[in-house]
């Protein structure tokens, strides 16, 4: 679609670790986007389980971020939404850490 409409510039995905799959839902609701059905499936049963839903959150993260990678992204922006462990485990699982 770039390419197509002659964007040239570079553009920073913006990764939102799923912190809370409830308000992920509502949040989509809200604005119209449909999450696919992979998603979903990832969280059923999974209402009262906040931890597993974090690591899976930052597990989908890190694979998105690897695959972005892959094609040749370099910058990315992640969403914390002042809940910055997802974020925090997902660029460290990636290499990326703080300088001692």
């Amino acid at each position: 679609m770039c390419i197509k409409n002659n964007i040239t510039i570079d553009i920073v995905p913006g990764i939102f670790p799923i912190i809370n799959f409830k308000q992920l839902c509502k949040f989509s609701n809200m604005s119209n986007v449909n999450l696919p059905r992979w998603l979903c499936n990832m969280f059923l049963g999974l209402d009262d389980d906040i931890v597993t839903s974090r690591i899976i959150g930052a597990n989908i993260a890190i694979d998105m971020v690897k695959v972005l990678y892959s094609e040749g992204v370099r910058n990315f922006h992640f969403y914390t939404l002042n809940k910055s462990e997802s974020s925090y485990a997902a660029c460290h699982s990636l290499g990326i850490r703080p300088k001692s």
